[in-house]
């Protein structure tokens, strides 16, 4: 199925062959704008492709240029709370290997639960705790894409991380560093739980991300990953949370997370 899917697609981008993945969080699709001699493919025109279903996230594939780099977009993820199998994430990412891509650049929205972190910020990722307990790798494994136990020390390329603390100092663009704590969601945490985990070392809590660097990293890519922060966690201050909210803190820091990227991938 990965090589049919990709096969597909392939034909549908023609000489392109992208080196670079980019995955688009909540409300930060308008990234997707940036690539020039865009060809743009519906999820749903993909053959066993999955859906994305929030809104946010367009559900559209988008091949280009950034730069000197052929990238390939997915504006709009997969979330386990949807009822995705973990599994499906899986799939995705494989055929982003058959692709040739070899460094993946992952976005996200998260709240705050360091105080330091302000919403409308941004937040790179330096490790991960999986609060979800599930794992896209469970079931069998093949072994052209990867081991069955890869090791996750050093997830988030170090290289990648160290490239992209240099260009937030020359953009001068105040780059947060921290852990990120997934949950499985669809709801907002509760304060006690969000008490938990700041005991636990998270920086930034959310509902994604882990899955696919998780799959990333299994398939030989190296990740990057960044956080633009929303909101404070619940019971860090006396607003509700709600999603809407979360979109519209995103396209805030939207023009800073594109520059970054932009940036890099120039660099």
């Amino acid at each position: 199925m990965i090589e049919k899917i990709a096969e597909y697609i392939q034909n549908k981008i023609q000489n392109f062959h992208p080196d670079t993945g980019l995955i688009l969080g909540s409300g930060l699709g308008d990234v997707a704008n940036s690539i020039k001699d865009q060809i743009v493919i519906p999820y749903t025109e993909i053959p066993d492709f999955p859906r994305s279903t929030v809104a946010g996230h367009k559900g559209m594939l988008i091949v280009g240029r950034i730069e000197k780099h052929t990238v390939i977009c997915l504006q709009g993820r997969f979330h386990l709370y949807e009822g995705h199998n973990p599994q499906v994430i899986n799939t995705a990412i494989e055929v982003l290997k058959v692709l040739g891509v070899k460094q993946l650049i992952i976005t996200n929205a998260a709240g705050s639960l360091n105080v330091d972190f302000e919403p409308g910020s941004i937040m790179m990722i330096s490790d991960h705790i999986n609060f979800s307990s599930r794992s896209p790798l469970v079931g069998p494994n093949d072994e052209q894409f990867g081991p069955r136990f890869p090791s996750m020390t050093k997830a988030y390329s170090p290289q990648l991380r160290s490239k992209m603390r240099r260009i937030a100092a020359l953009l001068n663009i105040n780059l947060h560093e921290g852990i990120y704590a997934m949950v499985l969601g669809p709801n907002f945490e509760t304060p006690a739980e969000i008490r938990a985990f700041k005991i636990l070392g998270g920086d930034a809590v959310g509902m994604s991300t882990v899955p696919e660097v998780i799959c990333a990293v299994r398939c030989k890519m190296e990740v990057i990953g960044l956080s633009v922060i929303t909101n404070y966690g619940s019971g860090m201050t006396v607003e509700s949370l709600s999603h809407e909210e979360t979109l519209a803190q995103s396209q805030k820091a939207c023009a800073d997370l594109t520059r970054l990227i932009l940036e890099f991938l120039k660099d």
